[in-house]
């Protein structure tokens, strides 16, 4: 799918830069996961507080879309920190 393609995939779902709601869908989900996830920095270890302030961002859902970046295997995390280990990278 090309970013254009992704882009109208995404517009119901988002309103003024702000996720409006979390598609059912996972294929939709996924691409909302990944232009969430393309707002981290790989190979950058970040604080839970920091995901939640660049999360907050998009969305007031924090806690979901967390998850979902989390499940969906985005950003990974251990006690401490997250890092973003997939999603598509702009160059």
């Amino acid at each position: 799918m090309t970013g254009e393609d992704a882009g109208e995939e995404l517009r119901a779902y988002i309103r003024e830069g702000r996720i409006t709601s979390i598609p059912v869908r996972r294929p939709a989900r996924l691409l909302l996961l990944d232009r969430v996830a393309r707002a981290f920095e790989p190979g950058v270890r970040y604080t839970e507080a920091r995901v939640n302030e660049v999360i907050g961002v998009f969305s007031a859902d924090v806690p979901a879309l967390r998850r979902g970046l989390v499940d969906e295997g985005f950003l990974e995390h251990d006690r401490v920190h997250y890092w973003r280990c997939g999603g598509t990278v702009d160059l």
